[in-house]
């Protein structure tokens, strides 16, 4: 824990001196400018520890206050920053080329100071933009063709959500727009791919917080059931408290077990990595999982991370996951990509089984995205 957080103040602290530094050199600033832009952007730095301890608190309508500016904050310093970083390696290649050439590279100055003053209207555009977009849910439609379906039945629906982060900023009126989208698709199950609660859930069940939005997703409905699995951020939130709101919410909390379907349909989900706080996961768990599921069914496997175990492939038909929310904010897809091969959207495996990756439903810290926006995923399995 203390690792985590000497490393997070390290990379955001670094983000807030590079900005500062830029900042300084593209505007004209006296001493008490200069104290007001240190004192803001030092706060910053620690108002996401700071919202978590006064959320550790209990103190729930206090949080808020300081969730907000600081998380809208922490993305528009993402968008800046990449801004700034692509403007300054724009600059040294320039720099480069002029002396490669054996020229004067004039009005040096100039270029530093308007760059970082056009990197600010670009940011403020740019962030308006990402936190519209983030309230903005996409609706992706795939279908899936099997020849597992009994003869009575030529489709079944499946609605996807995944990492909702529901907590301090995703609240009732993001809520009740995503459940009029389910509703309006008529799934005939409804799964979550983890992530579903964000932070540290209070004790009491009354929760103010929390309670009432685990009545409206409560108020959704489907046929054959509404399943679950733990992502690493109900670890982070307690295993326990995640599964209570996610049973009150009405699903059914899958932890390395199946339900079988009136349909034909199995429905597997295993717990993620982050449960075992040693990180020492042991794939047979998921295999033998997945070895006790009848070929003759279409099997679903619900996992949290996009990751697939080798000796697990083939052993389902298809499996739904998120966690990575497409990078979120660009260009952290890229990143994401170094860690997470499999892209979001539908892929084949090795041994023909099929895997879909969302790119999330709500949003991690800042209420913004960028070039990826939230999706609520409906998969109609047909007869082949």
């Amino acid at each position: 824990m203390y690792l985590f957080l000497i490393s997070f103040l390290i990379l955001y602290g670094g983000m807030h001196l590079y900005f500062f530094l830029r900042m300084r050199e593209s505007f004209n600033q006296n001493r008490h400018t200069t104290f007001v832009l240190s004192a803001w952007m030092t706060v910053m730095t620690f108002i996401p520890i700071l919202v978590r301890i006064i959320e550790k608190s209990g103190l729930s309508r206090l949080a808020p206050l300081f969730a907000w500016p600081g998380y809208i904050w922490m993305g528009f310093l993402f968008i800046i920053c990449s801004i700034l970083l692509f403007l300054d390696i724009a600059y040294i290649l320039y720099r480069l080329l002029f002396k490669a050439i054996r020229k004067e590279c004039r009005r040096n100055g100039y270029m530093r100071i308007y760059s970082g003053r056009i990197a600010v209207f670009i940011a403020i555009i740019t962030s308006c933009y990402a936190y519209i977009e983030a309230s903005r849910i996409s609706l992706e439609h795939i279908t899936i063709r099997t020849l597992k379906l009994p003869p009575n039945i030529s489709r079944i629906r499946v609605a996807q959500i995944s990492d909702l982060h529901i907590g301090l900023l995703y609240q009732e009126k993001r809520l009740n727009q995503l459940i009029e989208k389910i509703k309006s698709a008529s799934p005939d199950i409804i799964v979550s791919t983890g992530d579903m609660v964000d932070g540290k859930l209070n004790h009491d069940e009354t929760s103010v917080t929390l309670n009432p939005l685990a009545a409206i997703l409560s108020g959704l409905s489907a046929p054959y059931g509404k399943f679950g699995v733990v992502g690493n951020h109900e670890v982070y939130a307690g295993v326990e408290q995640s599964t209570s709101f996610t049973n009150a919410s009405g699903f059914k909390m899958l932890r390395n077990e199946r339900v079988e379907t009136e349909n034909c349909i199995t429905i597997a989900g295993v717990d993620d990595l982050a449960v075992n706080v040693n990180n020492n996961y042991n794939p047979r768990t998921e295999t033998e999982l997945l070895n006790s599921l009848s070929k003759k069914r279409f099997n679903i496997l619900l996992k949290h991370r996009p990751d697939i175990v080798p000796s697990s492939d083939a052993l389902f038909d298809l499996q739904l996951s998120g966690h990575v929310h497409g990078g979120q904010i660009f260009p952290f897809n890229f990143i994401v990509k170094l860690k997470h091969a499999i892209p979001c959207g539908t892929t084949t495996t090795k041994r023909d089984s099929i895997i879909y990756v969302s790119r999330g439903t709500g949003t991690w810290g800042p209420p913004m995205r960028l070039f990826a926006p939230p999706e609520l995923t409906i998969i109609d399995i047909v007869k082949q």
